[in-house]
């Protein structure tokens, strides 16, 4: 009968610690590592989005939706990455408080690059390309229609480019501005381990700036060589650290480009003596050698497929693409 006691008094003070626990629920692996570096150990934090799955569509589990439903506080980054997100999070997380990242006044935030050539490697070309397709051959049978479904496309994707390029992560400046904000929403939520995550707050900061220091030092070098990507995910990276890639073969890694695309893509390769290929894991090997036959291919994925969740992933990600680079171009 006393263990049985003992027992039921654990059990009544676990539901109750189990209670009173505070749950952060993250979108992304990179948002996850932040969320982790600031929370230590005092915050239960449950990742949405697995690591080496696609962040745009992914279907969400039961597990997440129970998840969502039982956190005080979600980190996202905004519509802009995870549409099908925004309707899991006020429908599920109602009285949590949101911290939309894209949405932080904090937050900077990159214009989508149109077109195949980015900056002084555009020569004018911007997309679609596909606008002009079907001139060449001389038919204008059915080009009214053709035309009509290219200006829907171009429309639909400057709409689903207004909150301009959602990958934020990848300046190491965002993510010390968001490690205060997180901070603060922490303390407020659990005002009695406040001072702790101002603190590690302030070590993340510390850290990320000596780290940004060595990544900056490490691609000195190769600022004057020239690369591509093969959808454009590093712009913040690249405009961080004060490189700039040539161009990109597809305008999304969910939509394949189109031949004209490729044609100007190859172009854009010869034009610039091209050296390498940063894409993410698992490239369409045979699309990448269409426009770059002979360049080296690198790999480097902007969510961080590949590393162990944790506090580490973060770092070890945006270390991840200086090396890929200087390791590509420094052949």
């Amino acid at each position: 009968m006393r263990f049985f006691g003992v027992f039921a008094v654990w059990v009544g003070l676990s539901m109750q610690a189990s209670a009173s626990e505070l749950r952060v629920a993250v979108d992304i692996a990179p948002i996850h590592s932040i969320v982790a570096q600031v929370a230590g150990d005092k915050v239960r934090l449950d990742l949405i989005v697995p690591v080496n799955a696609s962040p745009h569509d992914h279907a969400m589990r039961p597990s997440d939706a129970y998840n969502l439903s039982k956190a005080n506080v979600v980190v996202w980054v905004g519509d802009g990455l995870t549409p099908w997100l925004e309707g899991p999070i006020e429908n599920l997380a109602s009285t949590a408080r949101h911290i939309e990242l894209l949405g932080l006044p904090e937050t900077q935030v990159l214009p989508f690059r149109e077109g195949a050539g980015f900056g002084k490697h555009s020569h004018g070309e911007h997309a679609p390309e596909e606008e002009h397709d079907g001139h060449d051959d001389g038919h204008s049978e059915g080009h009214e229609g053709k035309h009509e479904e290219v200006q829907d496309e171009q429309e639909e994707r400057h709409d689903d480019h207004a909150e301009g390029d959602p990958h934020v992560w990848l300046d190491p400046q965002n993510a010390i501005a968001w490690a205060y904000v997180i901070a603060g929403a922490l303390g407020e939520e659990d005002p009695q381990n406040s001072a702790l995550y101002e603190a590690n707050a302030k070590a993340f900061d510390q850290r990320i700036t000596v780290m940004s220091g060595e990544i900056a030092q490490q691609v000195e070098a190769i600022k004057d060589l020239s690369f591509i990507v093969f959808h454009d995910a590093f712009h913040n990276f690249e405009q961080r650290f004060g490189i700039e890639a040539v161009g990109a073969i597809s305008d999304s890694d969910a939509v394949p480009p189109s031949p004209k695309r490729i044609a100007l893509v190859r172009d854009l390769v010869a034009a610039n003596d091209v050296q390498c290929v940063l894409s993410g894991p698992l490239p369409n090997e045979g699309l990448v050698r269409a426009v770059a036959e002979d360049v080296q291919i690198v790999e480097a994925d902007a969510a961080g497929a590949g590393f162990d969740i944790g506090p580490q992933l973060y770092e070890s990600l945006l270390r991840s693409i200086g090396t890929a680079l200087t390791a590509c171009l420094s052949k």
